[in-house]
Order: C-alpha cells, then structure tokens, then sequence
C-alpha cells in the first residue's frame, strides 16, 4: 500500500500533474519544466524530486543537462497504471491546453540565451 499512497500524494498537486502532461510529449530539463510551469527553480527541483521517488519520472544526465521524461513503470505496478490512465486525462482542461501550446517555444537553447 505503501507506493500507492506514494503515487497518489505525488500526483495531488497540480504543478506535478502538469509536469506529467507535459512529459508525456517531450523530454524536458528544468529551466523549460520552470518557464512552461512560471514556477522559481527551487520549487520544480522539488517537484520533479516527488515524481521521481514515487517512480513517475525519471531522467538521465547528458553533459550539463538532466533530462527529465516519464518512467516506464517497471518499479511499481500502480504508476504503469496510471500514467497509462493520465495520458487521456485532463486533455480538455483549460490550463493543461495552454501549457501544451506553449511546449514547442520553451527551448533550453532559447531559455539560456534569454539569460544572458
């Protein structure tokens, strides 16, 4: 029971629900996860560090970048479950849409050149 109260308590909040919709369409870093979500970096760190030790979301470091992207389900029969479930979910939802219509301008190359 332990991973299933795991799962659902990663899942309460909107910000990481939203994360997930947003991986379920492309791999993302941090700083597009923070521009897409207009979110402090703090918080998204955070909030990817719940979806990983509930085994939603993994990720894979590539030089300076760690990308983040849905797990397989491997580690617990309740996130193949659900993220299988998620897919279809909340594709109506008005701030779930806007997100999504925005993912293909939130480039990391985009985003650090904006910083400089």
């Amino acid at each position: 029971m332990r991973d299933f109260i795991k799962v659902m308590k990663a899942l309460s909040d909107p910000n990481r629900v939203k994360t997930i919709k947003m991986l379920q369409r492309k791999t993302m870093c941090v700083c597009e996860i923070q521009v897409a979500l207009r979110l402090a970096q703090p918080t998204v760190s955070k909030h990817l560090r719940v979806l990983v030790e509930a085994g939603l979301v993994d990720y894979v470091k590539d030089g300076l970048w760690v990308n983040y992207f849905l797990a397989k389900g491997g580690k617990s029969p309740y996130v193949k479950g659900i993220l299988r479930k998620l897919k279809n979910w909340l594709e109506s939802d008005s701030e779930v849409i806007d997100i999504i219509k925005r993912l293909p301008s939130i480039e990391r190359e985009n985003i650090l050149n904006l910083e400089k």
